[in-house]
């Protein structure tokens, strides 16, 4: 669920989320986390961590290919 592009979108977006509550106890870089998303059905699921947690990610062709903004097709 979710190609690399959208992952890294999201995982952008939820920093952004994090960083705008101002928290003193937040990290003044990157903050980390990771967050766990189920989808429609019980084998739809994706991870998402911060991404400088992910420095070379895993691509799954089916997730690519799902992506309409880089499908080429």
């Amino acid at each position: 669920m979710f190609s690399i592009r959208q992952k890294r979108e999201i995982s952008d977006s939820i920093q952004k989320i994090l960083r705008k509550t101002n928290h003193d106890e937040l990290p003044k870089g990157e903050i980390q986390f990771a967050i766990h998303i189920d989808g429609a059905e019980n084998w739809s699921w994706a991870d998402i961590r911060n991404n400088g947690a992910i420095t070379n990610p895993s691509k799954n062709n089916w997730n690519e290919r799902q992506d309409k903004v880089n499908c080429n097709e």
